[in-house]
């Protein structure tokens, strides 16, 4: 037992140190259990979160996932002193100055996920320029690129290609140094020194989710149930991210033909997270430009 301890102790500790490396980075991270999950739960699960939009952190305490994440050193400190079982550390993606986006390669499945990047890179024309790659213990990559500050990249399973997940704003990568159930996640040789490199823009493009049909009905929210998820999409938005959420949803409504009509909703989704009705409105009145003035590409 005593080994055993010793041993959670010297995990934590390098866990911790590889966190703490990361931050200076300019990373934020949060601390990992074994399962690749948060090592804090939630301190809301016992009980019903009040009315309103999800608490992220609002109230205080830890244990609300990648809303944890930081670069500040004490803060990094309190969180593992509040996880001693931690083994790993997590990488929040979309969170400035870097905007990380992380892809992906996956290995469970029957595709070559490698080939198939290949694949759409030249189908696309772009190439993923050196950077940062994470081995991971089951043989999979995870290539690490940064995208662009007005952007907002959303998490994504397979939807780019068989095998490929990415991981954007409100997701996170485990970070290199972490110990797993599985195994320990490494740097690629080679990439250590490297910076993430800008995403491609062929790439960015994809990344991104294409266009739907507005869907109204009888007593439904504007833009029906596009429009809600546009809404919730801004709820959902964390500091850091508040403006960015708004203007990729709003630009997304302009694009589908529904923006006028969910523009009061937007407005008021934007207040309940944080942002003036002015800044809003400002931030709205940006993307309605952009996308009815849109450059060809």
């Amino acid at each position: 037992m005593a080994t055993t301890d010793r041993y959670s102790r010297q995990a934590t500790t390098l866990a911790l140190a590889h966190a703490l490396s990361a931050a200076e980075r300019g990373l934020a991270v949060i601390p990992l259990s074994r399962t690749k999950l948060p090592a804090l739960r939630s301190p809301h699960r016992d009980a019903p979160e009040p009315a309103g939009p999800p608490c992220h952190g609002e109230c205080g305490r830890f244990g609300h996932g990648v809303y944890d994440a930081s670069t500040d050193p004490a803060r990094i400190r309190a969180l593992f002193a509040a996880a001693p079982w931690a083994t790993g550390y997590g990488i929040a993606c979309g969170l400035p100055p870097h905007h990380l986006i992380g892809v992906d390669l996956d290995t469970k499945s029957d595709t070559d996920s490698t080939a198939t990047l290949r694949e759409l890179a030249l189908r696309h024309l772009f190439t993923i320029p050196p950077t940062i790659v994470v081995l991971t213990p089951s043989g999979g990559r995870h290539l690490w690129l940064t995208g662009p500050p007005d952007v907002v990249v959303p998490n994504s399973a397979g939807r780019l290609a068989p095998g490929i997940d990415i991981r954007g704003a409100g997701g996170y990568l485990v970070g290199p140094g972490s110990r797993t159930a599985h195994g320990v996640y490494a740097t690629a040789p080679g990439t250590a020194h490297l910076t993430p490199a800008p995403c491609p823009r062929s790439l960015l493009r994809l990344l991104l989710p294409p266009p739907r049909s507005p869907r109204t009905g009888p007593g439904s929210p504007a833009g029906g149930a596009h429009g809600r998820g546009l809404v919730q999409f801004v709820l959902a938005a964390h500091e850091g991210q508040r403006n960015t959420r708004l203007f990729w949803a709003a630009c997304r409504a302009y694009e589908d033909g529904i923006g006028p009509e969910l523009t009061e909703d937007l407005v008021e989704a934007a207040v309940r997270i944080g942002l003036t009705a002015r800044e809003a409105r400002g931030t709205i009145t940006s993307a309605a430009r952009m996308t009815t003035h849109r450059p060809e590409p």
